[in-house]
């Protein structure tokens, strides 16, 4: 802490900069799971209830493989993704943090 000031957490959580953090992050992380959720559990309901997926995609390998593999490259786009977006949410905390006194790393 810069002062000996106790930070009010009452007075951050109704700032507008923290009002719009968490909006922002809400904007961009509720997208993101539910696109992950479709993704990640399209692939055993197609497999269990539907053959749509059984068709050979590249020779013997059928769709079903080319979809799980999808899956892990999804995840680390996804992470990716999430890495690079989550220095514009440090940078937006290192702002509140700076007017309410708090701690800079």
């Amino acid at each position: 802490m810069s002062n000996n000031k106790p930070i009010q957490y009452g007075e951050v959580a109704q700032s507008e900069k923290f009002k719009k953090l968490i909006g922002s992050k809400k904007r961009f992380i509720i997208p993101m799971t539910v696109f992950f959720l479709l993704f990640y559990f399209t692939l055993p309901i197609l497999t269990s209830y539907t053959k749509v997926l059984n068709n050979p995609a590249i020779g013997p390998i059928s769709w079903a493989w080319v979809y799980a593999f999808a899956q892990f490259l999804m995840t680390w786009a996804l992470c990716i993704i999430y890495s690079r977006k989550s220095k514009e949410f440090d940078r937006q905390i290192e702002e509140i943090k700076s007017e309410t006194g708090g701690n800079s790393l």
